[in-house]
């Protein structure tokens, strides 16, 4: 569920390129999913025993409201936020007490240097006091997400390094998509990545949900999300995608499927839910298949299969 597309940091893969307001903490915007609008929502969901919710963004933690949204989450769901750290430190605990359970903080580089390159900010320090502050608060495990690209493959040792050393950290590698930013020539082969971590990891664990495994070092754990040509991530998906402006998409990599929830009463969430679950298609796969030069395309039978569903209302 993402509650703005601010962001303080223009990451050089980012889609959204730091789109937003980005001096600090505000009330929500004009354009953003207000705070009753979010609770009504997740009240719905929670009618269709959904039961986990990721807030992120842009950048989450530039809602000023964020501790009230989380407070008043319906008991049943699992919380986690994504956000790249640097207001976590003075937040982590206030965000814990309200009911938030874990948190991935954004990681690509541990140097200072290429660190700021990457995010085109001077936060590298605040990012790895969030880190702490996450750790005190006990939003564990902390799962450090890096996007690995050729600016950013060289630092996979020092973030294993990282991780193994310390109690409750995770690595979370995160293959890089072409296909949303463009830049082709950064994309690394992933199957040379996890050949890396058979060779070293002191364990290694296959996960059923995505065909994912995880590589175990010292005290931490990695494990890498590659949704590009790995069919199993996508047909075994299970989640829908909350846009800042209160739009429901199918996939988080798509933006031809955005259901409008009208203004936000339970009926009109219901009636938008239950039509983006039944339209959802894997973006990989039926949605783009990969024609004789191993290119992605937009697959014309189910583009013109569209027309022919019929939405499904609640009644």
């Amino acid at each position: 569920m993402s509650l703005t597309d601010r962001c303080n940091f223009d990451c050089v893969y980012c889609h959204n390129e730091g789109l937003g307001d980005t001096r600090g903490p505000l009330d929500p915007q004009m354009d953003e999913i207000s705070t009753d609008d979010v609770v009504r929502f997740l009240e719905v969901c929670e009618e269709f025993e959904i039961n986990s919710v990721k807030f992120t963004g842009g950048e989450p933690m530039l809602r000023q409201d964020l501790e009230e949204i989380i407070r008043r989450t319906p008991d049943s769901f699992e919380i986690s936020l994504t956000t790249n750290g640097t207001f976590l430190p003075g937040r982590a605990q206030a965000l814990a007490d309200a009911g938030l359970d874990r948190v991935n903080i954004s990681l690509d580089a541990l140097d200072r240097e290429s660190f700021a390159k990457l995010t085109k900010s001077g936060a590298f320090d605040r990012v790895l006091l969030g880190i702490d502050s996450a750790l005190e608060a006990n939003l564990a495990p902390v799962k450090l997400n890096m996007v690995v690209f050729r600016q950013t493959a060289g630092f996979i040792p020092s973030m294993v390094d990282f991780i193994s050393q310390r109690e409750g950290l995770h690595l979370q590698l995160i293959e890089y998509m072409p296909e949303l930013t463009g830049n082709s020539d950064w994309a690394v082969n992933i199957s040379d990545v996890h050949a890396w971590f058979e060779s070293r990891a002191d364990k290694v664990e296959q996960r059923h949900m995505h065909s994912r495994k995880r590589y175990w070092f010292g005290k931490g754990m990695v494990e890498i999300v590659d949704p590009v040509g790995n069919s199993d991530f996508c047909s075994n998906c299970h989640r829908i995608r909350v846009t800042h402006d209160g739009y429901l998409k199918g996939c988080l990599n798509r933006n031809d499927d955005l259901k409008s929830m009208g203004e936000m009463t339970k009926r009109e969430i219901r009636n938008a839910l239950i039509e983006t679950i039944s339209e959802r298609v894997p973006f990989y796969g039926a949605y783009l298949t990969k024609n004789e030069n191993e290119h992605w395309v937009f697959n014309e039978k189910y583009q013109n299969s569209i027309g022919d569903r019929k939405p499904y209302l609640y009644t």
